[in-house]
């Protein structure tokens, strides 16, 4: 419990630019019928300031810690993904899809194959399913196997965040916690965004998405920190 209190108390403070960036964002509003570079800038500010919190860790800190600077690589993705996407109407969509779909590999693997866990694959592999046979109908041309390997993708994602926690183990701890609550959000903010651009419009949709959609990146990003903090931790004990 202290090593936890110590963890979200000593972060905290950090992601301070991030929540400043998305106040901005939700603020400014800005309108998606005219597309522009500060638009995308306001877009994808609270994702750079999830680099900074994570690069504020040290280098030496990402450089031995795989999982971490698996996160700030997709996070870096995630960026490009997010420009791409304020351009949608002009054909950008597809390129922001791809981005993505590289976010995800790059979060499966920070979160690893151990615990395998295939009760929770084989839940996660229904509600995809479920997802993908909703969709399909609604669904032409590319986007009709584009939407299917992205759905595998960011299952496979929240399969992998989900196994990771050991809840039913009781190993549990805050950033696994907070890696499987992040990549459910996720899920959210994508399955909103497929509802409203291929199905029907969604009310509220930007609000949900882009909500979902941040919270999910400052959960996944604080997942990356919990050897450091623990480190910390001992040394001031």
């Amino acid at each position: 419990f202290n090593v936890s209190f110590f963890q979200v108390k000593s972060e905290g403070p950090k992601l301070v630019p991030f929540f400043k960036a998305t106040c901005v964002y939700f603020v400014l509003w800005l309108p998606t019928s005219s597309p522009s570079w500060f638009s995308a800038l306001i877009k994808c500010l609270p994702i750079f300031c999830l680099w900074v919190f994570l690069l504020a860790h040290g280098i030496n800190f990402l450089v031995s810690h795989r999982s971490a600077s698996r996160i700030l690589a997709g996070l870096i993705f995630s960026a490009v993904g997010d420009a791409f996407l304020i351009w949608q109407e002009q054909g950008y969509f597809i390129h922001g899809l791809l981005m993505f779909a590289i976010t995800h590999i790059l979060y499966s693997s920070a979160f690893g194959m151990k615990p395998l866990d295939l009760k929770a694959g084989l839940l996660m592999g229904l509600i995809c399913s479920s997802c993908y046979a909703f969709l399909y109908s609604y669904l032409s041309g590319p986007f009709t196997y584009l939407v299917a390997v992205y759905i595998a993708l960011i299952g496979f994602m929240g399969w992998r965040a989900v196994a990771g926690m050991q809840l039913c183990n009781d190993l549990w701890t805050w950033t696994k916690l907070s890696a499987c609550i992040g990549a459910m959000l996720f899920m959210v903010s994508d399955l909103t965004i497929a509802l409203n651009k291929f199905c029907f419009p969604v009310p509220y949709s930007r609000f949900i998405i882009m909500a979902t959609y941040y919270a999910a990146q400052m959960l996944i990003a604080l997942s990356a920190v919990e050897s450091r903090d623990e480190e910390d931790f001992r040394k001031r004990s």
